[in-house]
């Protein structure tokens, strides 16, 4: 049976996708100038086949599977996805769909991850986040209530009562202190706008510039993060056909625009832990977050309505917010790995200044600047950090 705990729980997880995540798929769809059915098919399809594919396999499993669409993926798209038509962006979707399944169905992630170390790709991160974070600075300018208020609730609030995670706090607050800054307009009226099937470009451009450091992000952010809390909870999670699952509905959501479809590394870490009460019964938290996730994209045509009658500087601010917990963590790891810090530090400078050469995106060149300098420095053997302690 279901207790108040387990649809608590389930409703948390649920939110860590459609909060920060939801107001990112918008801005990334905002810098790519798609249109508002796009933006709908897009949000709608990610929400969906996501709680579709982490619903099915909880029941399958009996084990706590749980997300919807990857953050660190739109958090991605927020820069890279301005350039692309939504056909060429849904072809880049449906790649990386499959570049998932084929890690999947061959079993050599762990092979990945090995070859691009966590480090590189935690500082590319970073360094594509820095001026969401900086642009929190001249929104609470611009909205000076709001933004006192969100970053008392970030953090301070959420210091003391952690059951919400900060960036919670934040909205929560930030949304308070906005009304003492702005008027907020009428939402009009909206009818249903059904996803639509998108016929996909595949492109070299999409390919490099989008699939590869998208599948990247969500193998390395998302999957590696949910199968390790899963197995650090007492759960044995199928490894390769949860990544083939993953692979397979983020193929089908990228049909209809949709960025990525995938099990969830922090919804499912909480699912699976002692908050989600006894260990046998956690997957019913699991199946309540996949519940209120698809409903969240069902109503997605009338959720973004409310998102975009937001200031433009409000959003802008949540977002930084939104990323501010990734950013910090990709910036601890640069410091703490101290044998890869001067690649790390090199990929972070070049995803933070955004630098593109020749039609290649920015995190190609990141991460190749990090990859040479890794080779480099064992070829010539410049002492590393780790020789001064």
């Amino acid at each position: 049976m279901l207790n108040g705990k387990m649809i608590m729980t389930g409703f948390l997880s649920a939110l860590l996708a459609c909060s920060g995540g939801a107001i990112m798929i918008v801005q990334a769809a905002a810098a790519a100038g798609l249109s508002t059915k796009e933006l709908v098919t897009w949000f709608t399809s990610v929400y969906v086949i996501g709680g579709l594919l982490n619903l099915l396999l909880t029941l399958m499993y009996k084990i706590p599977f749980a997300g919807a669409h990857s953050i660190t993926a739109a958090a991605f798209l927020s820069t890279a996805a301005a350039g692309f038509s939504f056909p060429q962006l849904a072809g880049a979707f449906v790649m990386s769909g499959v570049i998932i399944l084929f890690f999947g169905l061959t079993g050599i992630f762990s092979k990945l991850l090995f070859f691009l170390p966590k480090s590189l790709i935690d500082a590319l991160l970073a360094g594509l986040l820095l001026s969401y974070i900086y642009g929190i600075l001249p929104a609470s300018i611009q909205l000076p209530y709001a933004g006192a208020f969100a970053g008392i609730g970030y953090f301070l609030v959420s210091r003391f009562l952690k059951r919400l995670p900060p960036i919670l706090w934040a909205i929560l607050l930030g949304l308070v202190g906005l009304g003492f800054d702005y008027t907020f307009p009428a939402v009009p009226h909206a009818a249903f706008i059904p996803p639509m099937l998108i016929t996909p470009q595949f492109t070299w451009e999409g390919f490099i510039g989008l699939a590869i450091p998208m599948s990247v992000l969500i193998l390395s952010n998302d999957l590696a993060v949910a199968l390790a809390a899963l197995k650090g909870n007492g759960f044995h999670p199928p490894v390769n056909k949860a990544l083939t699952a993953s692979g397979i509905a983020s193929l089908a959501a990228g049909m209809f625009g949709g960025s990525t479809a995938n099990v969830g590394g922090l919804m499912s870490a909480l699912c699976s832990s002692e908050e989600a009460g006894p260990k046998a019964s956690r997957y019913k938290a699991a199946i309540m977050s996949s519940l209120f996730v698809i409903a969240f994209g069902i109503m997605s045509w009338r959720v973004i309505d409310y998102i975009q009658a937001l200031p433009r500087d409000f959003v802008a601010m949540m977002t930084g917010y939104s990323l501010l917990g990734l950013f910090l963590a990709g910036v601890k790891t640069i410091v703490a790995d101290r044998s890869l810090r001067i690649p790390a530090i090199a990929t972070f400078a070049v995803a933070a200044f955004h630098v593109q050469l020749l039609g290649v995106a920015t995190p190609v060149w990141a991460l190749l600047a990090g990859i040479i300098l890794v080779k480099a420095l064992k070829i010539i053997k410049v002492p590393s950090a780790e020789a001064d302690k």
